[in-house]
């Protein structure tokens, strides 16, 4: 039994507060049981200096935790002047992900800053920060459809994360909470789109190794949970769940083009 009651591969309950705050063009609070963050989409009418007059644009992340987000008050990073590299890791993590599934030559030459704030912290506050930070640039880029400034839609795929583990005992886990992450020989976070592929895995033996079978077990409760937090977010992304499955289809019929391309010139 877990220290909250779960089975292994259940989920904390999710929740999608969409529109959160007036001001973005996308905001999203995410609730992953304790664990709540407040993901924002904000678009700009510029590029960094690598992409001017390319035409295309960019995504980037940046996160934070608020001071008592935990369970002792931590120092403002921006207080001691500079961030940490955890901060950094999962701002570039936040960031990859919701690239590999954005057309970036759709949207012009357009920055998209997501800001994801930690305001209560219970584990997995990267995994809920890209699950919910996906949803928010859905809404944010919805709305630049809707106004006319873009004339495609151009999210490609669903994108979430999760994470599992193993605790002591060596009981594989979906969804570890702060008690859980703590004490795990074994932690991944597992990061994947709408068409079950993965888009990053970041995993570490924290005090053990762990055997290709027990890898083999994580990644498929991690596969299960993702189905159930894409559900989560179709129903928050509303109207525009439709266009989604319909460039994923696109998406998905180019793939395979390619692929046959490809085969075609190795057998030559």
């Amino acid at each position: 039994m877990r220290v909250d009651g779960r089975n292994v591969n259940e989920l904390r309950k999710i929740h999608m507060e969409t529109n959160f705050t007036k001001h973005p063009e996308g905001s999203v609070l995410i609730s992953v049981g304790d664990t709540k963050v407040i993901c924002n989409a904000s678009i700009e009418d510029r590029v960094p200096p690598f992409l001017r007059g390319q035409g295309k644009g960019w995504i980037t992340a940046e996160y934070a935790m608020l001071p008592r987000a935990t369970g002792q008050r931590n120092i403002r990073e921006s207080s001691k002047g500079k961030i940490s590299g955890r901060t950094m890791e999962i701002q570039r993590l936040i960031g990859r992900s919701l690239r590999a599934v954005v057309d970036l030559d759709k949207i012009g030459e357009r920055t998209v800053w997501v800001d994801c704030d930690v305001i209560q912290a219970d584990g997995g506050t990267r995994t809920a920060s890209i699950s919910g930070a996906f949803v928010a640039v859905v809404l944010a880029f919805g709305k630049l459809v809707d106004n006319k400034a873009l004339k495609e839609f151009p999210i490609k795929n669903y994108l979430a994360a999760t994470s599992v583990g193993i605790l002591p005992d060596g009981t594989e886990i979906l969804d570890l909470c702060y008690e859980e992450d703590s004490s795990a020989k074994v932690d991944l976070n597992i990061v994947m789109n709408g068409n079950n592929e993965f888009v990053e895995i970041q995993g570490t033996g924290e005090e053990d190794t762990f055997s290709y079978d027990e890898l083999t077990k994580m990644l498929k409760l991690a596969n299960d949970g993702l189905k159930e937090i894409f559900e989560v977010q179709r129903v928050a992304v509303g109207k525009w769940h439709e266009k989604l499955l319909a460039n994923q289809k696109e998406s998905n019929e180019d793939r395979a083009m390619k692929d046959e391309t490809n085969l075609t010139s190795n057998e030559k």
